[in-house]
């Protein structure tokens, strides 16, 4: 069994990793980082999704990094410029050449006496293990193996093709056929129309409607700005795209009929007549209590009106030979069914922790900031915002964890963990409702009533108490 040591151990190559990875580069280039990344090659999402028209819900200029810019004024970037984009990034920084493939991280365990972690690793069939004075999580909160499928009744009986797109193959042909997606969220959204190319029709079955917001596919003020040097463009690009998502989540929060009767109306402007906006687009619940759908330029909304798409709210009764029968009593035929249906959430990738030898029970530690977890020493971990661009945040942990490693080194510490007041009430860690989340808080840290352990879902704020409150806080114990 091979064993080794680096100061920082990353896991996961995607673009939280990497950009974690590339921010050690530039603020601690004397410290040893590897990444450990489970599958044989990097980007993460945007590597492993293949489905067609797989492409960002979130603006590029705030899902690019803050110290990197977006180079492309497409708002809404398909996968395989995000992924060359992330990889760009890994290869300007020297982070590709530190990335282990095919390494699946199946344990950690710290030792107060060495303050190290001590890191399982599966190989293919072999075992390593390796040391670490920081341990990183960045492999996100999906189950990455798995995507989530609800048991429907008759699948048996259908002889057409059932695909989750977690794992679309590479040579499905969907020429001519009738293609029904299961689902209401961001893939199917993306997937309805991108399928409208060869497909013979494709219907989009919901159980119930979602918000989706059609927003310009090539952002406006980025264009205009084309001529601007990239140091003044991007930032203001950047801090457009922030504040209109900051403006639409505080709006759901304070006016929510408001903001709900704004993009009813806009939907209905972009709907074809036989399309009531009132049935399949009017969701039960306010906007940004599960994400908006964005769509560029209303392509879903375009296909509706080509004819090329139809949409369905409906609940499923049962497959048949031919299709679904709907709990109404229509019948959809297919050859094919999507099942859009969602994402299993995984904490931290499965990992075992024990600490001085004691089991860590994930369930049983609260998030700290939303980046450590209590009494696991010199651990963070990268989770993203539910209301706005996921890397916003990763941003902020990276710049966080590089000022804690400062503190630790100024001070003469090994190590660092947040211990909360007795007194601290829990919560659920997030207060969300898509499914995704709600099928998954069990197995998610809690969160506390108080700072810094309850979780804001606010950028402006957290840039001031992440990026510049007091590392030393009187919450984390040094040693």
């Amino acid at each position: 069994m091979s064993i080794d040591h680096v100061d920082v151990l990353i896991v996961g190559a995607g673009l939280s990793g990497i950009g974690a990875a590339c921010q050690l580069k530039q603020h601690h280039p004397q410290r040893s980082v590897a990444l450990l990344e489970s599958r044989s090659a990097s980007g993460g999402t945007w590597d492993l999704f293949r489905y067609p028209g797989i492409r960002s819900d979130s603006d590029m200029f705030t899902l690019g990094y803050h110290w990197r810019p977006w180079r492309n004024d497409r708002a809404l970037a398909d996968g395989p410029s995000i992924l060359g984009y992330v990889r760009d990034v890994a290869r300007e920084y020297g982070v590709d050449e530190l990335i282990r493939y095919d390494r699946r991280v199946v344990g950690a365990s710290w030792d107060s006496a060495t303050a190290r972690w001590t890191v399982e690793v599966e190989h293919g069939d072999q075992r390593e293990q390796l040391t670490t004075n920081f341990l990183w999580g960045c492999s996100g909160y999906y189950d990455y193996e798995q995507g989530y499928a609800p048991d429907f009744p008759g699948t048996e009986r259908f002889t057409g093709q059932i695909v989750h797109p977690q794992h679309w193959p590479e040579d499905l042909d969907y020429t001519g056929k009738r293609v029904v997606v299961i689902g209401s969220g961001a893939t199917a959204v993306t997937v309805v129309p991108a399928m409208t190319d060869r497909a013979a029709h494709v219907t989009m079955l919901q159980r119930s409607p979602t918000y989706v917001v059609s927003v310009p596919a090539i952002d406006p003020l980025a264009r205009l700005l084309r001529r601007v040097p990239e140091r003044i463009a991007y930032p203001i690009v950047r801090w457009k795209g922030i504040l209109v998502a900051l403006t639409s989540y505080q709006l759901s929060r304070w006016r929510p009929n408001l903001l709900r009767g704004l993009i009813r109306r806009e939907t209905r402007k972009l709907l074809p007549e036989t399309v009531d906006v009132d049935i399949h687009f009017k969701p039960t619940y306010d906007p940004w209590d599960q994400r908006l759908c964005l769509v560029p330029d209303g392509d879903l909304f375009n296909a509706l009106s080509a004819g090329t798409a139809s949409i369905v709210t409906d609940t499923i009764d049962t497959f048949t030979e031919t299709g679904i029968r709907l709990t109404s009593g229509a019948e959809l035929e297919a050859d094919l069914v999507i099942t859009a249906t969602g994402l299993n959430l995984k904490a931290f990738g499965g990992i075992d922790f024990t600490v001085d030898g004691a089991a860590v029970k994930i369930p049983e530690t609260m998030a700290y900031k939303a980046l450590m977890l209590s009494g696991v020493p010199n651990f963070a971990f990268t989770i993203g915002y539910t209301n706005a661009s996921w890397t916003l945040k990763a941003d902020l942990v990276g710049e966080y964890v590089c000022r804690l490693l400062s503190h630790l080194d100024e001070h003469g510490h090994r190590s660092a963990v947040p211990v909360p007041d007795e007194d601290i009430v829990e919560a659920p860690f997030m207060d969300f409702s898509s499914g995704y989340v709600q099928r998954s808080l069990d197995e998610l840290p809690k969160q506390g009533d108080r700072e810094p352990w309850k979780l804001r879902q606010q950028y402006l704020y957290d840039r001031r108490k992440i990026r510049r409150g007091e590392i030393d806080d009187g919450v984390l114990r040094f040693a």
